[in-house]
């Protein structure tokens, strides 16, 4: 599968150097950094504040961030049409939908059961940590998965989250 991630207005340094790591560990093709997710070798903020970033990611991607191809997009709406036009299934992965409109809307005990739904090339969108995915997003994803949850807790970490989700989007 041709997996790539979008991490979209993820405040911490800390996730997305996780993400990274595990971009790179379930084999994901390349990590897009959009919205105010911070980025490696940010041009946007001052030298000093980019190295400090840069320290901060790179203490948990531990390299990876060199061997997944990552890249910031300034306009990812655009970005994901052009996914969309080469054959990639566009994937939200959250828990925490607000829209009045209805959505395509699973979990991967049901995903399992029609993998017709997904194509062989999926762009995968997290969402900021507490929020979820930003609601101007929705219009551009064709399917929202969600990650039961069996404890008392309403959601995983995103980092976590990602984890779960990309190791199972790529054994499908």
């Amino acid at each position: 599968m041709d997996l790539i991630l979008v991490l979209h207005n993820i405040r911490s340094t800390h996730n997305v150097g996780s993400i990274l790591r595990t971009a790179d560990g379930i084999g994901a093709k390349k990590v897009i950094f959009s919205g105010y997710t911070p980025r490696i070798n940010d041009k946007r903020v001052l030298p000093h504040l980019r190295e400090k970033l840069n320290k901060q990611i790179e203490k948990t991607a531990l390299g990876a961030d060199k061997f997944v191809e990552n890249y910031a997009c300034d306009d990812i709406k655009s970005e994901l049409v052009k996914y969309k036009k080469d054959g990639f299934t566009i994937v939200g992965l959250d828990n925490n939908l607000s829209t009045e409109k209805p959505v395509l809307q699973t979990n991967f005990e049901n995903l399992s059961q029609n993998r017709s739904a997904l194509h062989s090339r999926v762009v995968l969108i997290l969402g900021e940590e507490v929020e979820g995915i930003d609601c101007a997003l929705y219009d551009m994803i064709d399917l929202f998965l969600e990650i039961p949850m069996r404890g008392q807790k309403e959601s995983f970490n995103v980092s976590v989250a990602t984890g779960i989700a990309g190791f199972y989007l790529t054994t499908l």
